[in-house]
């Protein structure tokens, strides 16, 4: 009969062997932070997927040849970054990657698919509205002109990354809540025939209020990523404008800055 140690070995053997671990033992970077940096890529990259075990500090240490010490410091930081948590009598195992997405005009929904993310959809809010003052100057229609409201939750891997609230006007398209929690939105205006040019964006961070920790599983007060946008069509017209937050746990803006000549 197979040991409990035994059951946690096995577990780790497929997701573990798939690694090719390069730690140099000569450079000045610490070993424990080159061992986070692998594993992180790993996790990022879907090597090592959520659920995934790497089993306890012993094994690790034994199998990459480096002291507990060093092997407890490399998970103790990815534990504090979210991606990974110590189970009692299991040992170390995957949480999630943190989503990082481009500085483009693109939908999140495609940013995660192409991430290898997994995405889904839920509709919690899809109804027409009069326009607030603030919607009305982002769509440039007059105060109270009918615009449709859509509120979607959108998650990775069965977990919240992103409570979506968007506003556009009300002959684009059909949003029906099946066609939006099949696919992005982006998308769905591309297959309409709208065809995105450019989109004006701010970015910012607060905390979480009660209801939005609750759908974004998290606790009240914690940090959130917020965008503002607005998009633009290629004749110039504004046909989405969008106010959403972000775990910041789980999520961040990448993107590349040049130096002006």
């Amino acid at each position: 009969m197979a040991k409990p140690g035994d059951r946690s070995r096995a577990a780790t053997t497929p997701a573990l062997d798939a690694l090719d671990f390069a730690l140099d033992r000569g450079s000045p970077v610490p070993l424990y932070y080159q061992l986070a940096q692998q594993l992180e890529a790993a996790i990022e990259h879907g090597t090592l997927a959520p659920g995934n075990l790497l089993g306890n500090e012993i094994d690790l240490s034994i199998r990459l040849g480096l002291s507990r010490p060093t092997v407890r410091q490399a998970i103790q930081t990815l534990v504090e970054k979210g991606l990974l948590v110590r189970r009692r009598g299991v040992g170390t195992q995957v949480v999630h990657s943190q989503v990082k997405r481009p500085l483009e005009l693109s939908s999140l929904y495609d940013d995660l698919e192409a991430a290898g993310q997994g995405p889904a959809t839920r509709v919690v809010r899809n109804e027409t509205v009069p326009a607030s003052a603030d919607v009305a100057a982002a769509l440039s229609l007059p105060e109270g002109t009918p615009v449709t409201v859509l509120e979607r939750l959108r998650l990775t891997h069965g977990q919240p990354v992103a409570l979506l609230s968007n506003h556009l006007p009300t002959d684009l398209l059909d949003l029906a809540d099946d066609r939006l929690e099949s696919t992005g939105l982006y998308r769905l205006l591309r297959t309409a025939g709208v065809t995105l040019h450019s989109a004006r964006q701010t970015i910012g961070a607060r905390s979480a209020t009660a209801e939005e920790a609750a759908r974004l599983d998290e606790q009240e007060g914690a940090a959130v990523l917020t965008m503002q946008r607005t998009a633009y069509d290629d004749t110039g017209r504004p046909v989405e404008y969008g106010s959403h937050i972000y775990r910041a746990s789980r999520y961040a803006f990448d993107f590349r800055l040049l130096v002006r000549p």
